[in-house]
């Protein structure tokens, strides 16, 4: 039995050592050049060995048999199997580069440059539209060479290398800086308090912010209106104040102060008043007029001497 197996065995070791190499029907490469490891299966020594040139990224090409066999001969490779393959399909793996990329490239420069505060975001339009560049699939398939930029000017020009193509990509375009701005969800009415489902954040030019003095979320919450305002307007620092806590002709809570004593009467209020603001009371009873000052709660305080009591009525 040993006698029968051995060369059995010593002849399938033989065959499997030196199979001959199998042409692929497809190939797909992520690198300029085509090798034989590339074109054919089990390529041994041989693999590493340029066969063609590479179609360019994010391209197909369809190589004949007969280049084939002249390539592979030229490279030392005469032995091996086709199986019924008419030619081979060869792709050249890509990865796009569009204008997305492009600006995010743009962005990252500016932020490195100190030319982008935080929260700004960049907004670029391109002379050409539907920019597009299919890249060599790699870990940095696109960088931005070179960047003509000066703040204050929108136009822009650059330069970009991009990873499988010979020559370096320039573009031309116009840049725009955004900043998020709160605008009214809602139509108010004058003396309306805001609150935060009032407010919808939109993108504005950051100059055009700049100028109209838009206030943050946090300034805005808890503040009223100057003036009805209709759904959709940006809300600046003109068309807010603080909330009035003492309203012309209402009954208010007067706190007369004199050291420690504290005297607390009932007035009519002569003017409107927010938290902190001097306003004008009338005593209801003697039809005195004292100066406060409106607090929080909607009471007026009056610090006074002995005299001021006395006028008071007090």
């Amino acid at each position: 039995m040993h006698k029968i197996l051995l060369p059995a065995l010593f002849a399938l070791l033989t065959t499997t050592a030196y199979a001959a190499p199998a042409l692929r029907a497809e190939v797909s490469v992520n690198r300029p050049v085509i090798t034989v490891g590339d074109m054919f299966e089990d390529a041994g020594l041989l693999a590493e060995k340029a066969l063609f040139r590479a179609p360019l990224p994010g391209t197909t090409g369809i190589v004949s048999l007969d280049a084939v066999r002249t390539a592979a001969a030229r490279a030392g490779l005469l032995d091996y199997t086709q199986e019924g393959i008419l030619n081979v399909r060869v792709e050249r793996q890509a990865t796009i580069i569009d204008a997305t990329a492009l600006t995010a490239l743009i962005r990252a420069d500016l932020e490195s440059r100190g030319l982008l505060a935080a929260g700004v975001e960049v907004e670029t339009r391109f002379e050409t539209p539907g920019l597009s560049f299919n890249a060599e699939n790699v870990p940095v398939p696109a960088a931005l060479a070179t960047l003509q930029y000066q703040p204050g000017a929108a136009g822009f020009t650059a330069r970009f290398n991009i990873a499988g193509l010979d020559l370096p990509v320039d573009v031309r375009g116009r840049l725009d800086l955004m900043v998020e701005a709160p605008h009214l969800a809602t139509s108010l009415k004058a003396g309306d308090t805001i609150t935060p489902s009032d407010i919808e954040m939109k993108r504005v030019p950051l100059d055009f912010a700049d100028r109209s003095g838009i206030q943050s979320l946090d300034q805005l919450v808890g503040k009223q209106l100057r003036r009805t305002s209709r759904a959709g307007v940006m809300l600046k620092a003109a068309d807010i104040t603080e909330p009035l806590v003492v309203h012309r002709n209402t009954q208010v809570s007067v706190l007369l102060h004199n050291g420690p004593m504290t005297l607390t009467v009932i007035g009519q209020s002569l003017g409107d008043a927010v938290a902190g603001q001097s306003v004008q009371v009338m005593n209801t009873v003697t039809r005195k007029i004292l100066s406060g000052v409106a607090s929080a709660n909607g009471s007026v305080e009056i610090t006074t001497a002995a005299a001021q009591l006395k006028l008071a009525g007090l």
